[in-house]
């Protein structure tokens, strides 16, 4: 399940992909606007800094903006920058595995092999889709994705 750290690190980053080219926001802006607690907020826009895909300014019109176009974003690329590997557990991860200690037969356990295929999955989902494919979703009324609207 994502973190509300990834959920905030990928609303703050929608928020400042719908910036015009050139514009910079505020960090407390994004989290006004976003309803993110702004100390967290600072800290998951660091590591997005960290990560390459936020650039700040300091001094007086400082803030945050993208490093790089929307298009060239992944999501799974934010996700697990903030939040670590997209497996639901590390048997069935790609680059953080490690062994449940309960297995007593890695190649043929069904559970590892389900979750490396839900893994995959979304993977090839997140892997593909761009920020800027996620900014237009809002754009755009998914009335099959209204449940509990």
């Amino acid at each position: 399940m994502l973190t509300n750290k990834g959920k905030y690190g990928l609303k703050a980053m929608i928020h400042l992909a719908a910036l015009e080219a050139g514009q910079i926001a505020m960090g407390a802006e994004i989290a006004a606007a976003n309803n993110i607690p702004k100390k967290f907020l600072d800290a998951i826009l660091l590591e997005l800094r960290n990560a390459g895909m936020v650039r700040t300014k300091k001094g007086p019109g400082g803030g945050y903006a993208l490093s790089q176009s929307p298009k060239n974003i992944r999501v799974g690329h934010i996700i697990r920058a903030l939040d670590g590997p997209l497996a639901p557990i590390q048997c069935a991860s790609k680059s953080a595995f490690v062994p449940c200690e309960d297995c007593r037969d890695l190649p043929s356990c069904e559970v590892r092999i389900t979750m490396a295929k839900v893994r995959d999955a979304i993977s090839d989902i997140l892997d593909r889709m761009t920020l800027e494919e996620m900014v237009a979703f809002g754009k755009t009324a998914h009335p099959d994705l209204m449940y509990h609207i």
